[in-house]
């Protein structure tokens, strides 16, 4: 199965082409399902719509919790919260989204399409799930889990109320829907198109979005420009528009070779006719991969290098820090916590550098927990 996650500034026209992407596809003879907050109002034929509702999700989710909470919730004289009570909280739009791309992940179709936040906001989105299962590790790490047996001899050993046991299975049940969610965005068949519109800001739109997406291990597979002017046209006024397009178009694929032109209908598009003009194929990987790997060199230098794509990052802007089992990566104002490949984590830090827009970390082998051959 394959994930395309859609994303680009606010208004560039993510949602429309979300939508003509996932017709296209249905169209090709697919079995299609898009996911949106707010999908199209018309029909689109093949294409199984399925609608974020966060308000919803988010009182399901409360009264769920509350539910499996009740026993501890009585003990502290809590009162209940009633459904009709209930309002969203800032931060439930993500979650719902989550939740729905992981169910969406768990179906029969072929092709799934997420139509995501804007750039700055799909970031955090697909960080969050690693991030939270981080946390939920150091705050409740595993092996206390797994001894919580033990929780009513100590607490009456030390005189002082232990986590409650619905505590711990809240954070395992987390952990494991996070992990879920983690494996969607992680795999292989899971890319990214980015939609832009050509103008004065694109093309720096599209620097910090390929950097923000690669600290994060996400291919592009399109760079979409999106309501481009026909290039014919025999009025002056329209001809100057269709110019500094041209310009801010060129400037886009100097930062990236392969753009995607989407016409300007010079209309909105208004139903499944008019978004089958703007998407044919369905799109292909069009972007190199900007998956991160380990090469073995010890034969060579007696080094591992970890191969960081970063494209446009400058050396100014890099931090790099080894924490334990983890590697501290900050790129400007980007940062991400990332657990080392194991086999990395019997190494040393034997220095870094980048090289036409590629991280490479090197790990000399440490001696000391590195397996003796004869």
């Amino acid at each position: 199965m394959r994930t395309v996650l859609v994303t680009g500034p606010g208004g560039s026209g993510r949602t429309t082409v979300a939508a003509a992407t996932a017709l296209a596809a249905a169209r090709a003879g697919h079995r299609v399902r898009l996911v949106a907050q707010h999908p199209p109002a018309g029909p689109l034929p093949g294409v199984d719509v399925l609608r974020v509702d966060t308000a919803a999700d988010f009182r399901r989710e409360l009264l769920a919790l509350q539910d499996r909470a009740g026993t501890a919730l009585d003990l502290l004289g809590a009162g209940r919260l009633d459904e009709e009570e209930l309002t969203e909280l800032p931060g439930s739009e993500q979650f719902a989204l989550l939740r729905a791309v992981r169910r969406a992940a768990s179906g029969d179709h072929g092709l799934v399409v997420v139509d995501l936040p804007p750039v700055p906001q799909a970031l955090a989105l697909l960080a969050l799930p690693e991030q939270l299962r981080r946390y939920l590790r150091r705050l409740l790490p595993p092996e206390r889990r797994a001894a919580r047996a033990l929780r009513p001899v100590l607490a009456q050993l030390a005189g002082v109320p232990m986590p409650a046991q619905w505590l711990y299975e809240t954070a395992a049940r987390w952990d494991e829907e996070l992990a879920a969610v983690q494996a969607v965005v992680a795999d292989p068949g899971t890319s990214v198109r980015l939609v832009l519109e050509p103008g004065p800001a694109a093309a720096d739109a599209l620097r910090t979005a390929r950097l923000g997406l690669a600290l994060h291990g996400l291919p592009l597979d399109a760079v979409v420009a999106n309501r481009v002017l026909p290039a014919d046209t025999p009025d002056p006024w329209l001809a100057g528009l269709v110019a500094q397009q041209d310009k801010h178009l060129a400037e886009l694929r100097d930062t990236c070779p392969v753009v995607t032109p989407v016409p300007h209908l010079g209309r909105d598009p208004q139903g499944a006719d008019d978004l089958a003009l703007l998407w044919e194929d369905g799109g292909q990987p069009a972007v190199p991969d900007a998956r991160w790997r380990v090469e073995d060199r010890r034969a060579e230098d007696g080094v591992l290098v970890w191969h960081v794509p970063l494209p446009g990052a400058a050396k100014g802007e890099l931090g790099l820090v080894r924490r334990g089992d983890e590697l501290l990566l900050t790129v400007g104002p980007l940062r991400r916590v990332v657990p080392l490949e194991p086999v990395l984590r019997r190494c040393t830090v034997a220095g870094a550098g980048l090289v036409d827009g590629v991280l490479g970390v090197r790990f000399a082998p440490d001696p000391d927990l590195w397996p003796r051959t004869r």
